[in-house]
């Protein structure tokens, strides 16, 4: 298949091609997430930032294949490393800086902190930091589309270190029995916090988890978008068809530690540097664009404009002020 302005090449993979102008777009969002992290990470080595700060550095083209093939309406659950699919459903940089840093401008009005924002707004419901726990949320989400009569769907996200979690296996079974619209996306990015998956497992092919209760499921390379989107389309006709639940696991790779207080002693520097070199979703997608005809000088302003982006919410996050003590006893109890 030749390449043309509208269409690129498949770069030597196996899926089907995406327009260019999709890849400039994957290209912006991951671009997005990646600096956006980074400023986070930065923030956080100088004290700004508090308490737990997982980054989703490595893994952004997950969130970015699967986001571009949801619409308005459909919804977004995952666990703690959370501030990618923030940015991908549309949150404003500014507003999740700003609760990252514990300010009254944030999300959640500085009180949910990294691992807890959420927005009704953009359909986002929430990082949440008990492991497994957005799973069982995620069907609930899923549940309400059906009962409203939508074709609406869920997906809910976690890790490899919850594959094996109690109310995961629940949350399969109630999903598969109510044929909900629920597509159940696991990011494997090898590691549970410190422990291998290798280490931790006895099972390691997660995408079949699902099998029992009459789930289909895929194995994806989690570091392409294009892989990533592909299988994301085909999840969620699935879903809006009314068949039911479908499982994705994504092989992926997080570049920094579990969170920003861990050294990740537990893998080696030639490993990651191995990933990056040879498997970066974010370079992947500039190799296709350069291929393609796109000029390496608006790629460049690009990453220019986003750094303009990002470090204006930083400011933004900074100069915002500090929760009133009296948001202390708000969003407790909703007033029926």
């Amino acid at each position: 298949m030749g390449t043309t302005d509208k269409q690129v090449g498949k770069a030597g993979r196996n899926e089907p091609s995406l327009t260019r102008e999709q890849f400039m777009q994957a290209y912006h969002d991951m671009l997005l997430i990646r600096r956006f992290e980074e400023k986070a990470g930065q923030l956080y080595g100088m004290s700004l930032i508090g308490g737990f700060c997982h980054l989703y550095i490595g893994q952004e083209a997950v969130v970015t294949g699967i986001q571009m093939c949801l619409r308005e309406g459909d919804k977004i659950i995952t666990s703690y490393r959370d501030h990618g699919q923030m940015l991908a459903a549309g949150m404003d940089a500014r507003g999740v800086m700003a609760e990252l840093t514990g300010r009254a401008t944030g999300y959640s009005h500085g009180k949910g902190g990294s691992m807890h924002m959420f927005s009704r707004e953009k359909n986002f419901y929430g990082g949440h930091g008990i492991v497994g726990a957005q799973v069982a949320l995620g069907i609930g989400l899923a549940f309400a589309n059906k009962y409203r009569g939508t074709d609406e769907v869920s997906v809910a996200y976690f890790g490899d270190g919850a594959a094996n979690q109690g109310q995961v296996y629940e949350s399969f079974n109630l999903a598969a029995l109510h044929k909900l619209p629920c597509i159940f996306v696991l990011e494997n990015n090898r590691y549970g916090m410190g422990t291998s998956v290798e280490r931790a497992s006895a099972w390691h092919e997660f995408y079949k988890n699902g099998e029992p209760w009459g789930i289909p499921g895929r194995q994806v390379d989690g570091m392409d978008v294009a892989a990533v989107h592909e299988a994301a389309a085909e999840a969620v006709a699935h879903c809006r068809a009314g068949k039911g639940p479908y499982l994705l696991e994504m092989m992926t790779y997080r570049y920094r530690g579990h969170s920003m207080s861990d050294p990740a002693k537990y893998r080696t520097r030639e490993e990651v540097e191995n990933v990056r070199k040879h498997h970066d979703p974010i370079e992947h997608v500039k190799h296709i664009l350069l291929d393609a005809g796109v000029e390496e000088s608006a790629l460049k302003a690009m990453d220019t404009e986003i750094k303009a982006i990002v470090n204006d919410a930083a400011d933004f996050a900074q100069t915002s002020p500090e929760p009133d003590p009296s948001e202390l006893f708000t969003d407790v109890v909703l007033e029926a």
